[in-house]
């Protein structure tokens, strides 16, 4: 995947909104990683994965996949904020989980971001991140065109006065 496109795509976005909202040269850092939380919680609950008191189906692909994107959204704005770049890594060495065991290691690579900003902890949740979107059956193909399709949907809102 190009992931350069979507940094550049993303920075667009990001500026839009500080422009439109007043926040230029402001640190959202703050903002963003709990932002990022609120949407991989978001997603959890699409997918239902951890609700073993619940007989209910988890949503349908696409809803997950586009809760799935928002936290990309998220973790690509965190690296612009800090000046970190995810650039393409061979994932097939790293050891997949169960869903909910995936969401949890998510979890922890933002908390472990969080605690220690630097770039080797910024990969390992992006890395973290590309597992959980296998182990949701989402391809890399998949992941592009949702996140082409949700980046005008938020470019669409801002301009809207969302």
């Amino acid at each position: 995947m190009n992931w350069e496109e979507l940094y550049s795509m993303q920075q667009s976005l990001d500026n839009h909104i500080e422009s439109n909202h007043q926040l230029k040269n402001q640190d959202l850092f703050q903002e963003k990683y709990l932002a990022l939380l609120v949407e991989l919680g978001e997603l959890a609950n699409e997918t239902r994965c951890f609700k073993f008191w619940s007989n209910k189906s988890r949503n349908n692909n696409d809803i997950i996949l586009e809760e799935y994107v928002d936290g990309l959204h998220f973790i690509l704005s965190l690296g612009l904020e800090k000046g970190y770049r995810y650039t393409s890594r061979n994932l097939s060495e790293l050891t997949r989980a169960a869903e909910t065991e995936q969401f949890n290691i998510v979890f922890e690579s933002c908390i472990n971001f969080y605690k220690n900003v630097s770039k080797e902890t910024y990969e390992q949740l992006f890395m973290n991140f590309l597992l959980l979107g296998e182990v949701l059956g989402f391809s890399e193909s998949d992941i592009q065109v949702a996140y082409y399709k949700k980046n005008e949907i938020n470019f669409e809102r801002q301009n809207k006065g969302y």
